[in-house]
C-alpha cells in the first residue's frame, strides 16, 4: 500500500482524518482552500500543498476528497487546475463527502470516462467526535478490487468499513438510510423527554432507562453531544439529508411517511426555531 496519500479539504471532519492518516503512518500531502485550515493541518504536522495539482504530483495512489458538495467535488476533481489535470496515472479519488446517490453515480462516469484515474465512494458517520477518535463508520461503493485496496486507509480513520456494491452512488443513499433512522430516533427520543417532563421525571433517569430497555438507541446513548446539535450546524446537515432521502424517495415511488414526519418537526422536537431559508 501506498505511503502518501493526497487529501482535499481539511475542515471540521477532513483535519482530525488526516490527522488519524499520519498517526497510522501515512504521509498525507494536504490541501485546503482555506489559508486558516492549511495552518492548522500544517501545525497538525500535515504536508501542505499549494495547488491540487501539487497534491496530485506528489500523491502515490489515492486522494481523498472531503469537500463540501457535488460542485466543490467537480471543481476539485475535473476543473482547471484540478487534481486530474496534473495527469495522474491509476489513481483512486476516494469521494468521503455526502452527495446525492446520482449526482455521486454521475461523478463517477465523468472520471471514468476520462480513463486514466478511478473513483470510489466512501461516506461516514460519526460526526467530528468520531473523525476525531478515529471510529467513524464508513459506508463504501465502487469497484470492489479497488474498495479492498484502500481499506488500509478507512482502518486509519474508522472502525467499520460496510461494502454496498459497484455503483459509487450506493455510498451515499446507505447514508440517507443511516440518516432517515436518526432522524427519525432523535424525534422519538426528544418528544419522549417532553412528555415525561410533563411529569417532572428526571431526564437522566429517563435516558438510564432507555440505554437498558426497549427505548435504546444511539440517540439515547449519546443524547449529552446530540442534545447540544443546533439549527446552523449538525441540525441544518441532517435536515439536509433527510430532505434529500424524501425527494428520493417520491421519485421512486417508496413511501416514507416517518421520515417526511421527521423533516418537518426535527426542529421543534429539538426545541430550537428552523434557521430561515437562504
Amino acid at each position: 500500500m501506498s505511503k502518501k496519500i493526497g487529501f482535499v479539504g481539511l475542515g471540521t471532519m477532513g483535519l482530525p482524518m488526516a490527522i488519524n492518516l499520519n498517526k497510522a503512518g501515512f504521509e498525507v500531502i494536504g490541501y485546503d482552500a482555506y489559508e486558516g485550515s492549511r495552518e492548522k493541518a500544517r501545525a497538525a504536522g500535515i504536508t501542505v500543498a499549494q495547488t491540487l495539482k501539487e497534491v496530485a504530483e506528489q500523491s502515490d495512489e489515492a486522494i481523498v476528497s472531503m469537500v463540501r458538495d457535488y460542485a466543490q467535488n467537480v471543481d476539485v476533481i475535473l476543473g482547471e487546475g484540478g487534481l486530474l489535470s496534473a495527469g495522474p496515472k491509476n489513481v483512486t479519488i476516494i469521494v468521503m463527502s455526502t452527495l446525492d446517490p446520482d449526482t455521486m453515480n454521475e461523478l463517477g462516469q465523468q472520471v471514468e470516462e476520462i480513463g486514466y484515474a478511478k473513483l470510489i465512494a466512501a461516506a461516514v458517520s460519526g460526526g467530528a467526535t468520531g473523525a476525531q477518535a478515529g471510529t467513524l463508520s464508513i459506508m463504501a461503493s465502487g469497484p470492489e478490487d479497488v474498495v479492498t485496496a484502500a481499506r488500509p486507509y478507512f482502518d486509519a480513520v474508522g472502525s467499520n468499513t460496510f461494502y454496498y456494491g459497484s455503483k459509487p452512488g450506493n455510498s451515499q443513499a446507505a447514508k440517507l438510510v443511516n440518516n432517515l433512522v436518526l432522524g427519525i430516533n432523535m424525534n422519538a427520543v426528544a418528544e419522549g423527554l417532553k412528555f415525561g417532563a410533563q411529569y417532572n421525571l428526571p431526564e437522566a433517569e429517563l435516558l438510564n432507562l432507555f440505554k437498558v430497555s426497549t427505548g435504546d438507541s444511539w440517540v439515547a446513548r449519546n443524547w449529552d453531544s446530540v442534545s447540544e446539535w443546533t439549527a446552523d450546524t449538525a441540525l441544518a446537515v441532517l435536515l439536509k439529508d433527510l430532505k434529500a432521502a424524501h425527494l428520493k424517495g417520491l421519485e421512486h415511488n417508496v413511501a416514507m411517511p416517518f421520515n417526511a414526519l421527521s423533516s418537518t418537526l426535527l426542529f421543534d422536537s429539538m426545541g430550537q426555531e428552523k434557521p430561515e431559508a437562504k
